[in-house]
């Protein structure tokens, strides 16, 4: 009886994929292991992108952090280093994502409280103070101001000393999927991308080491996509980036080995590892045969990974540990290049110092004690993991190819097909959830009438007018004709088509603001409301 109820059960990924009792050769008809497999290191790299994968070198575990104000953000980096991460993620607080200043009215209430508050060059230079960017990789998640907040890290590469050559890092950058998910964008989608292909340009000249934009997924996800989304609308995103630089006169293998990917981590976790895979073998294909890459570095997909922040429960949150290594395992066995593990306490607010530690420790007992680095893609012939690799890189070019049917992923925006596919697939889950189809342990099963208190990290409410006094005695000291002078040289190299990173560069040495110069660029951009679809 128990087998029959079994057999009745209709099984699925997260995505929908429909899953077999079991698994066998006669479930991957015609597959030929040279073209679909290939070794690690080989094309078309659904192993990886290196022969030896984390034999030669581990991922970088790279947390992500910010809070309150620079001073307590440069403190918490410092303790991080020390614990043994290997780079550094910057989180920046909503206004400054936004584009405003610290003391701007719309920024009451908001400032340092989910990430570190950055107004001005002064406040990145307090940011990274005793931290020699030559020595360390830095991420900074930032879209629509991502040209201004980058030329704030040049400029303070500049004064320490370090050349532009050697500082290696990457800045999110990826406006497109802030128009899909997250929706904190400024300006209209168009000038947007010029500001986008400026940096790609900028970095490919001058910054070679440097990834000018980090192609996100993690956001879609968090917006209630399935997997199979994600993975479609941020590669077909990747593939707008490509054909914007293309546009502007940029040979393709001049930038796509600095075009980085940034992926979600969530529960299934077969269908996630699957995901990775099927990633790294579309882009290796679209990148050869679609745009006739020939450098072997512009085939590699290059990811970051982070744990899916939108499955952490604030009921039993210790549980959010468990799924976090979970999680963190997947993105390992799937050949991330760096990954941050979510805290145990990120449903209640940001982590501790203590909810962190436990977060890094869980990637290093992965990386040291399990084994699993032992061999690259230990996973690699799986019936059932090459099935679903397929699978999901079938369903993930379907969406491809609608989109590119529609004139590409701009126009496809404008029509609000991402934004309503998402939209879809965010509903169908909370249902499934709700009628106990999904389960979530301490949330629809196994619960607990009462929960037991967990140390949060207080933000000092005096952080703001601390911020604030900081930000007007910058103002009184610097010289205001400069900030005058860049800021006219920027808007007027905005209403042309000249590359604006060394007028925005040229506003940031002279202590222009975030919000200042966010503000020239919307006097000739405009800005931007999005139409809803319903």
């Amino acid at each position: 009886m128990r087998e029959t109820l079994a057999s009745a059960k209709t099984y699925r990924t997260l995505s929908g994929l429909p899953l077999e009792p079991v698994y066998g050769p006669e479930h991957l008809p015609g597959f030929d292991a040279d073209r679909d497999l290939g070794a690690p290191g080989q094309f078309p790299y659904t192993r990886g992108i290196h022969e030896s994968m984390y034999r030669g070198r581990l991922w970088t575990m790279r947390q992500f952090a910010g809070f309150a104000t620079a001073e307590e953000t440069n403190a918490r980096y410092h303790y991080l280093l020390d614990q043994g991460q290997a780079g550094l993620s910057v989180a920046f607080d909503l206004p400054t994502l936004m584009g405003f200043d610290s003391d701007h009215p719309t920024s009451r209430g908001e400032v340092g409280k989910c990430g570190v508050a950055i107004s001005s060059l002064a406040d990145m230079e307090t940011l990274f103070s005793g931290i020699p960017l030559g020595d360390v990789t830095v991420s900074m998640t930032i879209n629509s101001p991502a040209s201004t907040i980058w030329a704030m890290y040049l400029a303070v590469a500049e004064q320490q000393g370090v050349d532009w050559s050697r500082i290696s890092g990457t800045i999110q950058n990826d406006i497109l999927k802030e128009y899909i998910a997250q929706k904190e964008y400024i300006y209209p989608p168009r000038p947007s991308m010029r500001l986008v292909t400026d940096s790609i340009e900028f970095a490919t000249r001058h910054v070679p080491r440097f990834n000018p934009i980090s192609i996100s997924g993690y956001h879609i996800r968090e917006a209630g996509s399935t997997a199979v989304q994600e993975l479609a609308f941020t590669l077909r995103d990747g593939i707008e980036y490509v054909d914007w630089a293309l546009e502007r006169g940029l040979p393709v293998d001049s930038f796509a080995p600095r075009l980085s990917f940034f992926f979600n981590a969530h529960n299934d976790f077969f269908e996630e590892i699957a995901k990775y895979r099927a990633a790294r073998k579309i882009w290796a294909y679209v990148m050869r045969d679609r745009y006739g890459a020939k450098d072997e570095r512009s085939l590699k997909l290059r990811f970051h990974a982070q744990t899916a922040g939108c499955s952490l429960t604030w009921q039993q949150p210790q549980n959010n540990i468990v799924r976090t290594a979970l999680q963190a395992m997947a993105a390992v066995l799937g050949g991330c290049q760096s990954l941050h593990t979510n805290s145990l306490d990120e449903a209640y607010a940001l982590p501790s110092e203590h909810a962190v530690t436990i977060a890094l420790r869980t990637q290093q007992v992965i990386a040291y004690e399990s084994g699993v680095t032992n061999v690259p893609d230990p996973l690699g012939g799986s019936h059932f993991l090459e099935r679903l690799t397929l699978d999901v890189e079938a369903a993930a070019n379907e969406y491809i190819r609608r989109i590119d049917e529609m004139g590409g992923m701009i126009n496809a925006i404008e029509r609000g097909f991402p934004q309503t596919e998402i939209a879809n697939a965010s509903y169908e889950y909370q249902h499934s959830v709700e009628q106990g189809e999904n389960v979530i342990v301490g949330v629809n099963r196994f619960t607990e009438r009462v929960e037991q208190p967990i140390e949060l990290l207080q933000i000092d409410e005096t952080a703001e007018c601390r911020q604030i006094a900081r930000l007007g005695e910058l103002k009184r000291r610097r010289s205001d004709s400069e900030v005058t002078r860049t800021l006219g040289a920027l808007r007027r190299a905005a209403e042309g088509t000249e590359n604006t990173m060394p007028y925005i560069l040229d506003a940031v040495r002279a202590y222009a603001t975030v919000g200042e110069i966010s503000a020239a660029l919307k006097d000739v951009f405009g800005g931007y409301t999005e139409t809803s679809v319903l």
